[in-house]
């Protein structure tokens, strides 16, 4: 583990080593996420795909600088995954030397990867469980991980992977349930994705239905989807067999392409 410092906030990083010839990937973590909540599976894609890895935790999450006042002052604004997107991203992957990565990203990660790929080259780009638009099934299903907050059952679980598990699970959640969010969408700004992009969900997803990766295609014709069985929000914990041949053979296929 490192710590990036990115104009006075210090970012937990992890590195994976790997083939330095290869765009490295680079892990864009869920709403909840941070670099211990994605356990050994980027270590596992990296030794399929062949490459190295930087596996990141957002400001608030993991062992991240926390956000002060996270209700009052330090609230994320509605537009806070396009702040990650086109400012901190940016400014991380200088502070590493990565040029044009493979972005992997999942949930709000994905989102925000989406968002990157749409202003920025990337190598490519894997996104899994995005949210392109907010749907009613998102809400209900984070006004449930409030309830369960607030009885008592979702901290402990939480607790081990954030220094700061309070303000991980309020920014997230305020800023979803904030009637100004209601009206978040970049269908329209993912047309401008160029990069090979690859988009994942899996079939009993409770955050989101099919919509986010059909829309997705429609704005970027290119795009690849795989819809995945037996899979619910997080397809790399409920089937990382097949989601990493998916994504190591999505890869090679964009190597030899560039190569031609």
């Amino acid at each position: 583990m490192e710590k990036v410092d990115i104009d006075g906030v210090f970012l937990d990083v992890h590195a994976i080593f790997g083939p330095a010839e290869r765009a490295p990937l680079v892990f864009l973590h869920e709403g909840l996420g941070s670099v211990a909540m994605w356990r050994d599976w980027p270590a596992s894609l990296c030794a399929a795909a062949g490459r190295a890895g930087w596996v990141v935790s957002r400001r608030g999450y993991g062992r991240s600088s926390p956000v002060a006042d996270v209700r009052g002052a330090g609230r994320l604004r509605p537009d806070y995954m396009h702040r990650e997107a086109l400012d901190v991203l940016p400014a991380l992957l200088a502070r590493l030397g990565i040029a044009r990565p493979v972005l992997v990203g999942h949930s709000d990660g994905a989102t925000i990867a989406l968002i990157h790929a749409a202003h920025h080259p990337v190598a490519a780009c894997v996104v899994m469980a995005p949210h392109v638009m907010v749907e009613d099934v998102s809400i209900r299903a984070i006004e449930q991980a409030r309830d369960a907050w607030e009885a008592g059952e979702l901290r402990p679980r939480l607790a081990r992977y954030h220094d700061d598990v309070h303000g991980a699970f309020w920014q997230w959640n305020d800023v979803w349930l904030s009637p100004a969010f209601r009206g978040f969408d970049i269908r329209a700004e993912c047309r401008a994705i160029t990069a090979p992009l690859l988009a994942i969900q899996g079939l009993q997803d409770q955050y989101g239905t099919l919509a986010h990766i059909h829309d997705l295609q429609r704005a970027v014709p290119h795009a690849r989807l795989l819809e995945v069985p037996a899979c619910g929000h997080s397809p790399h914990r409920d089937q990382p067999e097949v989601v990493n041949a998916a994504i190591a053979e999505f890869l090679l296929s964009v190597e030899r392409a560039s190569s031609r």
